[in-house]
């Protein structure tokens, strides 16, 4: 297993960003109980533990994502986050070995692989909660579905997704992982 290239996805998700009004941040999104604002806290501290998972620096945990705690300037902040974590990963040393993100430490490829599905899901997060069309590289859904294959479950994973949502068989790749990964492929925001 290899460090995927985290820059598509990446890119993706800084592609979102001018298309959420500051009057959507207190809507909701596919993910419980959290808010755009919340999800963008959420990619903020993402961006930057997992960043520091790259280069093997201490696991700081970091305050517990929330709606409240996002940085007036997201817009700004998080793109510039989102370069240093992609620049983090291309390190050759980012793969050996092995990392912690979230009190978890495992082998450095698997954070990677974790990385790139933290990236993906939540960049179609935003796009569905802020109205937006997303479609993820399939180099990216394809890198992904291993891992979510492996650790999915009817009972879900606390802390990484919800319990898996049934979807076809034959359905696209990218709606099976939304489904491993406890994601209704057919959510869209309550009408107001």
């Amino acid at each position: 297993m290899t460090v995927p290239d985290l820059d598509p996805a990446a890119r993706r998700v800084v592609a979102l960003l001018d298309g959420v009004p500051d009057t959507a941040l207190d809507a909701p999104t596919p993910c419980a109980d959290t808010p755009v604002a919340g999800l963008l806290d959420h990619l903020m501290g993402l961006a930057e533990g997992l960043r520091a998972s790259a280069a093997k620096e201490p696991d700081s945990g970091g305050p517990q994502a929330a709606a409240a705690n996002l940085d007036p300037d997201w817009r700004t902040v998080l793109p510039k986050r989102l370069d240093a974590l992609v620049a983090a990963w291309r390190e050759p040393a980012a793969a050996e070995g092995t990392t912690s993100a979230g009190g978890v430490e495992m082998p450095a490829v698997e954070i990677a692989a974790v990385t790139l599905n933290e990236l993906v899901m939540h960049g179609w997060d935003l796009a569905r909660a802020s109205g937006q069309r997303y479609e993820p590289d399939a180099a990216d859904v394809a890198a992904i579905l291993p891992f979510l294959e492996a650790f999915a479950s009817a009972e879900g994973v606390p802390g990484l997704f919800g319990p898996a949502v049934a979807v076809p068989a034959d359905a696209p790749a990218f709606d099976r992982a939304l489904g491993l990964s406890g994601r209704d492929p057919g959510w869209r925001p309550p009408r107001g």
